[in-house]
């Protein structure tokens, strides 16, 4: 009887590692909801984006770019101020799924150097596939979160002034006051 039972454990902890195995497979090879706005459609997984036009990548999975800073390859959560007005929505990106890429950058770079100056390509934020309704929104999140900032200074700079009307008119009453009073003074002393 214990053997029976033992072999029915046996199996059943063979099976329950099997299946966690499947599922942990399964979710691996996944990232869509990593992936940012203005990513490319059409990849369940992408590791990078190499971006052609500037010669710079985007890791998809650490959300910051990689791109070469004073002859060293560097990882930032934004892009350089030489490429400010790069229009990341516009310009096309090459899905990279190798290791480290910035590595072999003259391989892409000479392979993809065609892509330069597209903008003909789907991206996530405009793409009606159930898939990407809940990709990663880091742009848009950026945004709303420069916006609140500008609404937190210019809130603050409304105090402030408020602040300086409310001093200004308190030192006016008080003026005011100490004007009445020597006022008073000057007819209290008239009389006598």
């Amino acid at each position: 009887m214990k053997k029976i039972i033992f072999t029915a454990v046996l199996a059943i902890s063979c099976l329950s590692i099997k299946f966690a195995d499947a599922q942990v497979s399964v979710g691996v090879g996944l990232n869509i909801s990593s992936q940012p706005d203005w990513g490319p459609t059409g990849y369940n997984n992408a590791g990078y984006y190499y971006i052609p036009d500037i010669g710079a990548y985007y890791d998809v999975n650490a959300h910051e770019y990689i791109y070469m800073e004073h002859n060293a390859w560097v990882h930032r959560g934004y892009l350089p101020p030489r490429y400010r007005n790069y229009n990341l929505y516009g310009g096309y990106k090459v899905v990279i799924n190798d290791r480290d890429p910035w590595l072999r950058d003259n391989d892409y770079r000479g392979r993809y150097a065609s892509y330069r100056g597209r903008h003909d390509q789907a991206m996530i934020r405009n793409s009606r596939d159930a898939r990407y309704r809940n990709h990663w929104m880091g742009v848009r999140n950026e945004r709303m979160r420069n916006q609140n900032i500008r609404a937190r200074r210019e809130n603050m700079r409304e105090r402030n002034m408020n602040r300086r009307d409310r001093n200004m008119n308190q030192r006016m009453r008080q003026q005011n006051q100490r004007m009445r009073e020597d006022n008073r003074r000057d007819k209290h002393d008239d009389k006598h």
